[in-house]
Parts: C-alpha cells; sequence; structure tokens
C-alpha cells in the first residue's frame, strides 16, 4: 500500500521558520521525483519545490526561492521542505507528491499538512 505521510506542520508567527517531513512508503521511493506543493485559501494548487530521484537538481516557485530547501533521504525514504522567513502568503495545506518524472503530474500524493503563518 502506498502511502506519503507528512508531518510537521503548524502556526508559526510571521519571519519564523518550520520543517515539513513526508516519510514514504509502498513504492520505490529512489525512482521518483519528489515534490512539495501548497493550496491557500481559495488559491489553485502550486508547486513550491521539487527534488530529483538522487537529490542532486532540485526547483523552487518563485515565490519561495532562497527561504524554502527541499532535501530528500533515499535511505529513509523522507523528504524535508524546510521553510524559513515565512510570511501569511505561505499559510496553506502543503502536500507531498511523487512523480515518476520532472514535469508528469504526481501519481500518490500525501494527505497534507496544515501550514499557518500569523501573529
Amino acid at each position: 500500500q502506498v502511502r506519503l505521510v507528512e508531518s510537521g506542520g503548524g502556526l508559526v508567527q510571521p519571519g519564523g521558520s518550520l520543517r515539513l517531513s513526508c516519510a514514504a512508503s509502498g513504492f520505490i521511493f529512489s525512482s521518483y521525483v519528489m515534490s512539495w506543493y501548497r493550496q491557500g485559501p481559495g488559491l489553485e494548487r502550486e508547486l513550491v519545490a521539487g527534488i530529483s530521484r538522487g537529490g542532486g537538481t532540485t526547483t523552487y516557485a518563485d515565490s519561495v526561492k532562497g527561504r524554502f530547501s527541499i532535501s530528500r533521504d533515499n535511505v529513509k525514504k523522507t523528504v524535508s521542505l524546510h521553510m524559513n522567513t515565512l510570511t501569511p502568503e505561505d499559510t496553506a495545506v502543503y502536500y507531498c507528491a511523487a512523480q515518476s518524472t520532472w514535469g508528469a503530474s504526481p501519481t500518490y500524493w500525501g494527505q497534507g499538512t496544515q501550514v499557518t503563518v500569523s501573529l
């Protein structure tokens, strides 16, 4: 059974930091590009960051470049998103996703974790 389980969301003040984690099981983790998406209130789901199978290549949405960092551990089958200098505009449900290749629609999705940036 394929599972992607996110954790680490919560309430944080503007300027603060959070680290999201996603634990994968049920598929060959190292064979998939991994990504983080988010969906803010009333907004479309958007790609936040992606990382290649081996971890050597990453990509970020312009809105998070320089503030967010994606990483993966193919032994532990986890992917993380380190988020710094958070703003209220980063408030969203964050989803972990696995896709077969860059640009492809994700094959697997996590259930999402809420991140709220507010005073």
